[in-house]
């Protein structure tokens, strides 16, 4: 008798991300090949995740920016196996703020923390791009 444990690994599936009416603008840019960031107009801070209201200092009067789209790894890790395995990660961008996201396109044992990424847009299941990052 076989189970779904039995089976090869399949290639990772990228599920479409949700859109939220304040994080439209970022994933409309992702699909541009834009990486954009929330800033505060009131204290300068930027911010990722996208939101309306500054966490910093709450005020309510951001404005979007483009990232450079480097940074460096904080930290990874590799899940699964074959196909199917994908590397999770910290990586903070040269802005300052630290995402989480996905290596791509790169040998998992040849990572390093503080090593210098780029980002790259990978399409997801019927949805936006979804930035990832891979070594620069």
């Amino acid at each position: 008798m076989s189970s779904p444990h039995d089976k090869g690994a399949q290639p990772r599936r990228i599920p479409a991300p949700r859109v939220l009416p304040e994080s439209h603008a970022y994933w409309s840019a992702a699909g541009e090949g834009r990486l954009l960031l929330k800033q505060c107009d009131d204290c300068g801070e930027v911010h990722h995740y996208p939101r309306d209201i500054c966490p910093h200092c709450l005020g309510a009067r951001t404005s979007w920016v483009q990232a450079s789209g480097f940074g460096r790894i904080y930290s990874h890790s590799t899940m699964g196996r074959g196909e199917a395995a994908y590397t999770l990660a910290l990586v903070t961008l040269d802005e300052g703020v630290t995402l989480m996201t996905n290596l791509v396109d790169c040998d998992p044992a040849a990572l390093a923390i503080e090593q210098r990424v780029r980002v790259v847009f990978k399409p997801s299941d019927g949805g936006h791009a979804v930035p990832m990052f891979t070594p620069a």
